[in-house]
């Protein structure tokens, strides 16, 4: 064998980087360990430890900080975790309107309201939608004479054409949720979500967003959906805040030595108690104050926690350094300043004119926060200035060609601007700075260096290309009004998360355990090979997916057992094809070089079209279909190289040691030798089977009134229940009912009789910012009504626009496979026929699985519902059929070319059919057995979150061993030429 040495390098290189990955999980669970232990059971406390170890070197040798590790472990999903997971829509509709100063025009509000309405139904790009909508209600109206105005001059002409408005229009909605998506993200960060995930759904006006660990729901929703005020503040400079914060600093000190039973003076000492355990962090900046010690804690507690910026004067004595910073905080210690604050002895003291704000993120490089004193003068409590005052703003470059903003006021504003600045820069030696400030954080402080008189501004420093992009979009966000609302929406709480977890480990152990023993007992040594190739495969593929920063959710676990299902098929057909070669009479080492040259064809065709259709199901889905389709792409990859390459070069060392290698045992070894099934002159049979239960199947379609489609295909709540005791569902939905203004309910059992699933689509169009909290009343107002104690596990909301785009999403994945593998089959066997018999094959997969499902609907004990989850398990199935067909595909093309010819016909083409089928239903069979068991073990002990899933999958398997068998190979002949021989 040639290149075992770069085999041999690549496996270990590959296994140092997954060492590498999976390490961090080692060292942050040491530390989480050491934490649970100091603790001793008060969460408080050991968040206060977990925080204090933030900057503290762990990691040996190379002193990464536990923030870093953790940031490097494994991510679990919200299946896996809890959290929530939100889909947040930006409202186009009212950005438009507002360009348009809210015109009151009746025919360019019917457009707009035109175009909301044909988004909601599945349309893509709201500003096309908009104008072509205009353009047919008013063909002889200009959209410039509603949007061209002063301000905008130089974007848009009022000779614009409609074409160059649409232009405009697309950029400012682009600009629009570039904003919103800065905000949110700002918004998350100091919301203190652990490892949050957000993404722009491209193509969309939709933002992604994932955040484990959070539970206090009705927080998160007026977080996202609060409407983002722009503020300009006149703020007090350190020197003048420095006598202030010495008299907080003294009261404070008295004050929690005369009341150490305070709830502050508990937070204290037990910031105190960590000084010991590495978790003093100094301001990082020039010229900070000495470390904090546990004595300066006592007498000093402000400045103990809060360092006032200094520097070091001509005389060698520290000084106050000028500017709008009034202190530095480490991240850990903000929420303490802010209860001293709070404190009555403490608010009595602070000046009615200051409001103490923080910087919306850590300085450069530390993990520490500065504190500005804002001078609030105004009697009404407002800022100097508000964000309408904004025209425009753009990132920009000064003279020396440095990063800077451009800002642009309106008319008005400009004229409260000039008066601002003019006061800011009066005194030439004492420069005042303008505050900055979205959502009570303070995004940029610059000094006034003199009066603007005109509107225009440019605000210099040390900024890089995306931090002045970020503070322009800032600035704009008080400019135009497009809000955010919640259009999807999916909690999972942290007990269900737990109880997931768990069942995905049982059933992942156990379907492993499944795989090992029966391929050590049918194939013997031989299979102890395979065993290892599928140990080390199972090890790259966690590894690679914790170095790539994939999450790790549910249907991800089920990925990868899959994926270890499906890496038998390699050695499978490997072992058979060797099996072959030695009942010809060749030797162990002759049949093993033979058995891998004539089982890679097909190895590679049956991986590339997983493959693809891994890469389709990761393009088209979303959320758990995504994670399921990472991990299968993944998993091919490393099954590959295991199963063909690793099991190679074990194999080339144990005849290096002239091993005795077997393949089998007296059990096993003639096992599916001499079958002669007629599988192509039974073909009718297989169609008329196929027929009468797809008949069946429209038959319960129409009885069930159509398919059963989950909420995120139609739209909806779904809400998992937990009670103390086991329900009825007809008594709970009849409880139900009235609450919910006797709407549709549906009420099933998610496991047990003690776990229901509540659906409904009560206010599932109501765009108010209170409709989630409303309809979570009405379902605790019904289940109080049932007398017993209950707790809501998890809930999930889809949108209708949501649900029509993944319905369209759903169709477009299943036709598009089809399209690629008949494509691929055409390119690779180079037969028309081979083609239209695969996609026939695959459409009758679908069209099986869809008449089980409604004929099976409501007499199962789970939910047989077609979802996201479901369109991931067909596209799944499709992948086992099409690997089946390749590999029959190859045997029939390896024996035309041996024969020296491009076809046959006639009774000598059923007959090579026939061979075809029999010589690889070995392979077929056992591949199938397996992979079945695998699906087995996840259906049993898996949980039920997942089981309707894997029940697609149970069925599909069998269905595509049945298809591949019976259907798409034996149909080639009716599609084909009926030639003489």
């Amino acid at each position: 064998m040639q290149g075992k040495g770069f085999i041999k390098f690549m496996a270990i290189l590959l296994g140092i980087v997954c060492v590498y990955s999976l390490s961090f999980n080692l060292v942050t669970s040491k530390v989480e360990k050491d934490a649970k232990a100091y603790a001793k059971g008060d969460l408080v406390k050991e968040k206060a430890y977990l925080d204090s170890m933030a900057a503290v070197p762990v990691y040996p040798i190379f002193g990464f900080d536990y923030q870093f590790c953790k940031g490097k472990e494994i991510n679990l999903g919200l299946d896996l975790k809890g959290g929530m997971n939100v889909t947040m829509e930006i409202s186009l509709g009212e950005l438009v309107k507002s360009l348009a100063n809210n015109t009151d025009d009746a025919n360019f509000n019917k457009a707009l309201s035109t175009a909301q309405t044909q988004l909601n139904a599945g349309g893509k790009d709201f500003i096309s939608l908009f104008v072509n909508e205009f353009e047919k209600i008013s063909p002889n109206v200009k959209l410039a004479d509603y949007f061209a105005n002063q301000d905008n001059a130089a974007q848009l002409k009022a000779s614009a054409s409609n074409s160059e408005v649409k232009t405009y229009l697309s950029k400012e909605a682009e600009s629009a949720i570039d904003r919103s998506f800065f905000i949110i993200r700002s918004r998350i960060d100091g919301f203190g979500v652990v490892s949050p995930n957000m993404q722009k759904q491209e193509g969309t006006n939709r933002i992604l967003i994932e955040m484990p660990g959070v539970q206090d729901i009705e927080r998160v929703h007026k977080l996202l959906q609060g409407s983002a005020e722009l503020q300009f503040w006149q703020v007090y400079q350190n020197e003048e805040v420095y006598s202030v914060m010495e008299n907080i600093n003294k009261t404070l000190a008295a004050t929690l030595k005369d009341t150490s039973a305070t709830k502050v003076t508990d937070t204290a000492a037990k910031g105190s108690a960590l000084a010991g355990l590495g978790a003093q962090t100094a301001a990082k900046g020039k010229d900070s104050t000495a470390l904090k010690t546990q004595e300066l804690s006592k007498s000093n507690p402000l400045f103990a926690v809060l360092n006032i910026p200094t520097y070091q004067g001509e005389n060698g004595q520290p000084a106050l350094r000028p500017g709008p910073t009034v202190g530095w905080v480490a991240q850990k210690d903000t929420a303490k300043v802010n209860s001293y604050f709070r404190l009555p002895q403490i608010a009595a003291i602070i000046p009615q004119s200051f409001k103490f704000m923080w910087s919306v993120r850590p300085m450069d490089g530390s993990k520490v926060f500065e504190l500005y004193a804002i001078k609030s003068v105004n009697p009404d409590g407002k800022p100097d200035l508000g964000g309408e005052a904004i025209s425009d703003a753009r990132a920009d470059y000064d003279q020396k060609g440095n990063p800077d903003v451009t800002m642009m006021m309106t008319g008005d504003g400009a004229q409260k601007w000039k008066k601002i600045t003019a006061e800011a820069s009066a005194d030439q030696n004492n420069k005042k700075a303008i505050a900055i400030v979205l959502d009570n954080a303070v995004y940029s402080a610059p000094t006034v260096q003199n009066e603007i008189p005109n509107g225009t501004s440019s605000i210099s420093g040390n900024f890089t290309v995306n931090e002045t992009q970020d503070l322009a979009n800032i600035l704009k966000a008080g400019k135009l009004p497009a809000p955010a609302r919640i259009v999807g929406e999916f909690v999972v709480g942290p007990s269900l998360g737990q109880a997931a977890i768990d069942d995905g480990l049982l059933s992942f152990v156990l379907a492993f355990i499944v795989i090992l023993v029966f391929m050590a007992l049918y194939y013997n040594k031989a299979g102890w090979v395979a065993n290892l190739a599928l140990v080390i495969n199972l090890f790259f593929i966690v590894g690679i997916l914790v170095s790539l920063g994939a999450v790790l959710t549910l249907p991800g676990i089920a990925g990868i057992i899959l994926v270890i299902g499906l890496s038998v098929d390699a050695n499978i057909l490997i072992f058979e094809r060797v099996r072959e070669e030695l009942n010809h009479g060749k030797s162990t080492a002759a049949a093993i070089k033979e058995g891998f040259k004539h089982a890679m064809p097909s190895i590679i065709d049956s991986n590339v079209t997983i493959l693809i259709l891994g890469v389709i199901l990761y393009v088209f889905g979303s959320g758990p279909v995504q994670g399921f389709a990472t991990t299968l792409c993944i998993g091919i990859l490393s099954s590959l190289f295991c199963a063909v390459l690793i099991s190679r070069v074990v194999f080339e060392g144990l005849l290096n040691k002239n091993a005795n290698i077997t393949f089998g045992n007296k059990a096993t070894i003639h096992a599916f030798k001499n079958i002669a099934f007629d599988f192509v002159g039974r073909r009718k049979i297989y169609y008329i089977i196929s027929s009468v239960i797809i008949l069946l199947g429209i038959v319960f379609y129409f009885k069930n009134g159509g398919l059963r489609l989950g909420i995120d295909f139609k739209g909806g709540r779904t809400y998992i229940v937990h009670f103390d005791k086991g329900m009825d569902t007809e008594d709970v939905k009849a409880k139900l009912a009235p609450s919910f203004e006797h709407e549709e309910i549906q009420v099933k059992t998610a496991g047990g009789d003690n776990q229901l699933k509540i659906t409904t689509t009560y206010h599932i169009t109501d765009q108010d910012a209170g409709a989630d909290k409303l309809v979570e009343n009405a379902l605790r107002g019904g289940l109080d009504k049932t007398g017993a104690k209950y707790t809501i596990e998890s809930n999930q909301k889809v949108g209708p626009i949501i649900a029509s785009d993944l319905v369209y999403s759903a169709y477009g994945a299943i036709l598009f496979s089809c399209l690629v593998m008949f494509i691929y089959i055409i390119v690779r066997f180079k037969k028309l026929n081979y083609g239209l018999g695969a996609v026939i094959a695959l459409f009758h997969d679908v069209l099986l699985v869809l008449s089980f499902y409604t004929i099976l609907d409501g007499v199962l004990p789970f939910s047989l519902e077609i979802g996201q989850d479901f369109i991931a398990a067909i596209l799944t199935v499709m992948s086992y059929t099409m690997t089946e067909t390749v590999v029959v595909f190859d045997r029939i093309r390896e024996k035309l070319a041996e024969a020296g010819k491009e076809d046959l016909y006639g009774e000598e083409r059923n007959t090579l059919i026939n061979f075809a089928l029999n010589s690889t239903l070995s392979r077929t069979i056992l591949t199938s057995l397996t992979v079945f068991f695998v699906l087995l073990v996840i259906f049993i002990f898996g949980g039920e979150s997942i089981r309707g899933f894997i029940f697609a999958l149970l069925i599909g398997r069998i269905i595509g061993t049945y298809s591949s068998l019976c259907i798409s190979t034996p149909i080639v002949i009716d599609l084909g030429q009926k030639k003489a021989k």
